[in-house]
């Protein structure tokens, strides 16, 4: 291991560019030199060797929340961590999680048949032979028995049921069948029940993640005929039963027919099996894009097939279930309550190699790396907390739970949460997040080494296909999906996240396993040390800033890119207004965000500030991005409470730019448009009013 670590030591020395050597942002030139060291030795400390031991323990088993399993990962988790010296803890909260305990789908006309929902084993794949799987409903599916004709529904859109209207079919009293992908799974789950469906069956077409696009597992990556997407049907995010307070001992529960959860049946389904339903179907001609890959001509219906479904589950006798956070916590030495807190969570909804166990691994490498250099004496000077989250899959309930558990000691402290979901599953890089952090992260990303030669940067760049040397790499806005929505969408608390992907067919499936993983994901576990080198570096870049290291330049400016949109928008539903005054805001943020740097940049200059100068510009750091929540929230989704980044409510995966405007916009009433644009500027004014302090703090004696 030592020798693995000098050879990774030289090859980053030869990696770095000269600009590696320049003061980092929030730095002073000498604490820039001893950061960089600091950031070299964690860089290289995450093994691939290291990375698949962990893999390979923790996927060796389907670990759903709510089962011993499951369980397992957290004593896993919290033994390696404790074993490294760290200190540990974990948190449980007790919230609805319903397990089916029976379910069944038949074709009752033509020709009776019961369908087979398993997955079952593939050749060469001995995990999928030895394990249990799960025949499971969706997360949070209603129970019932339902039988009536088929109706499909392309991909379950809002405007897939408009265009059923328009062609005089109704769902009303039938049975759904709807394409998984477009939007998220819960929303084709509200809009069957709105319109009147008794059931819905959502399964993967093979033109979107099967042999349409690859070849299937196990010769290829991509989904077998009897693949099936597992999932969460609930919109939102946390216990449904505790809706905006934490899960604890003692809180007030809503009754299941009072939550925000699907009360109808809603089942997984492969294509194989979709084919036996959608094959007899007739009735009317489908619009031409609703074709699917499926080797015969796909028809709407309703009729003549009839279909049963029947889900039964444990919300009667067994509903609430035990989850378990944990967390490995090395203490700052300066600033203890300040907190740079990186996670990713443990469920999945098979042996979940890919999603997330790729993550968990990357949070505890980075944690092991930390760990190791608090054993030769150098303690980070805020506090970093290494987290991983349960029952994820079910809504982000384990996170959730924790930030509305610890919203106030979070409000105060945290820094920023760096997200794992998904972290390697291929070889191509990605990552995103607040504008304030994407600096850092490009940054960290040209000192830590691709496992195929070059800086993950560069190789970055080169799959983006860019010319210009003044171009970056594009970068995903944090609209949600992923554990980081309680830190972003409900605090304020800035946000990154990153990972490496590719082909993939076996999304939320039995066959995310060590066998895909290791023959089309990522082969040697280079792609989880790294993702793992990244976090280590970006942890402790955050944890040992002297003034934190956002970038609002680039902040006002990304927003700014928003507005052509914005502006579109408005035209369409001729509201006579404009996003003049947010511009003019963002001019105003820019200008007051480069004269912070420039004082910034002097101060250091001129070696560390005092503690009282580093204190004070810091709290008001904090306060910018806090300015941009309203503690009401979305006039629709109180729960979200940040005014930049939403995901669609009638999407869930698409990202919705100032969601209180363009859902104002969206619904044609141009006053309330007009309310919210003015409410948008003056929070964007207060954000800049807190970086005007922060510059006033810096600039000091």
């Amino acid at each position: 291991m030592i020798r693995i670590r000098r050879l990774m030591l030289l090859a980053l020395s030869s990696a770095a560019p000269l600009a590696a050597q320049a003061t980092l942002p929030g730095y002073s030139s000498t604490a820039s030199a001893a950061q960089r060291a600091v950031e070299a030795d964690a860089i290289a400390r995450p093994a691939p060797l290291s990375a698949m031991a962990h893999s390979r323990e923790l996927s060796r088993d389907v670990h759903i929340a709510g089962t011993p399993a499951q369980a397992r990962t957290r004593d896993y988790v919290l033994g390696q961590m404790k074993a490294w010296g760290l200190e540990t803890s974990s948190r449980t909260y007790e919230v609805f999680l319903p397990h089916t305990t029976s379910i069944g789908v038949w074709r009752t006309a033509p020709d009776p048949l019961k369908l087979d929902l398993h997955e079952g084993p593939v050749p060469g794949d001995s995990l999928s032979q030895s394990l249990i799987e799960p025949v499971i409903a969706n997360g949070t599916s209603g129970a019932g028995d339902a039988t009536g004709q088929v109706v499909f529904v392309n991909y379950g859109l809002i405007e897939d049921y408009a265009q059923l209207d328009s062609m005089g079919v109704s769902v009303r009293g039938r049975i759904a069948v709807a394409k998984y992908g477009r939007s998220f799974r819960g929303i084709k789950a509200r809009e069957a029940e709105k319109h009147g469906a008794l059931a819905l069956i959502i399964y993967s077409d093979p033109q979107d993640d099967g042999y349409v696009r690859g070849d299937v597992f196990p010769e290829g990556p991509m989904r077998p005929p009897q693949g099936v997407q597992r999932g969460s049907v609930f919109n939102g995010n946390g216990d449904p039963s505790t809706p905006g307070y934490p899960s604890l001992a003692g809180a007030k529960r809503i009754a299941a027919e009072a939550m925000a959860i699907p009360h109808i049946p809603v089942v997984p389904m492969s294509y194989k099996n979709a084919s036996e339903l959608l094959r007899g179907v007739r009735g009317a001609r489908i619009p031409q894009g609703w074709q699917g890959g499926l080797p015969f001509r796909y028809h709407v219906g309703p009729g003549p097939v009839t279909a049963r479904v029947l889900v039964q589950d444990d919300r009667v006798t067994n509903a609430y279930k035990q989850i378990f956070d944990t967390f490995g916590i090395v203490r700052g030495s300066e600033l203890p309550n300040e907190m740079v807190i990186i996670g990713g969570h443990r469920d999945g909804w098979g042996p979940g190699a890919g999603d997330n166990v790729s993550g968990t691994v990357s949070v505890l490498e980075a944690a092991r790396a930390v760990a190791e250099q608090l054993k030769a004496g150098k303690r980070p000077r805020r506090t970093i907390v290494f987290a991983t989250w349960d029952a994820e899959e079910w809504g982000l309930v384990g996170s959730t739970e924790y930030v509305e558990d610890d919203s106030l000691r979070l409000a105060r402290g945290a820094v920023a949460y760096l997200n794992q979901d998904g972290a390697a599953g291929g070889t191509a890089f990605g990552g995103g997040g607040s504008p304030s952090l994407r600096a850092t992260l490009r940054d960290i990303a040209k000192l830590v080494p691709d496992p195929n030669g070059g800086t993950v940067y560069a190789a970055w760049r080169k799959a983006a296909s860019l010319a210009a040397d003044s171009l970056e790499p594009p970068m995903g806005d944090p609209g949600g999906g992923s554990d980081f929505a309680g830190f972003y969408n409900h605090l304020g608390i800035p946000i990154a996240d990153w990972g490496f992907g590719g082909a993939s067919g076996i999304y939320h499936s039995f066959y995310d396993d060590t066998k895909w993983m290791e023959t089309f994901g990522d082969t040697e576990y280079k792609y989880h040390a790294t993702a793992a080198r990244i976090a280590a570096a970006m942890v402790l870049r955050l944890a040992n800033a002297d003034v934190l290291p956002y970038d609002y330049v680039e902040y006002a400016r990304t927003m700014r890119r928003y507005l052509p949109a914005l502006d579109r928008g408005l035209r369409a539903k001729s509201m006579g207004a404009t996003s003049a005054t947010l511009a003019q805001a963002l001019d105003r943020m820019e200008s007051a965000a480069s004269a912070f740097a420039v004082a910034r940049d002097a101060k250091l200059a001129a070696g560390a500030p005092s503690k009282a100068v580093r204190d004070a510009t810091n709290a008001a750091l904090l306060k910018v991005e806090r300015a941009l929540i309203r503690p009401e929230g979305l006039r629709t989704r109180p729960w979200m409470r940040n005014l930049i980044y939403a995901a669609d409510e009638d999407n869930g995966y698409a990202n919705m730019v100032f969601p209180s405007v363009n859902e104002a916009v969206r619904s044609g009433d141009a006053a309330l448009a007009a309310r919210e644009l003015a409410d948008l500027v003056a929070r964007f004014d207060a954000a800049t009013a807190a970086i005007v302090e922060a510059t006033r703090r810096v600039g000091t004696p």
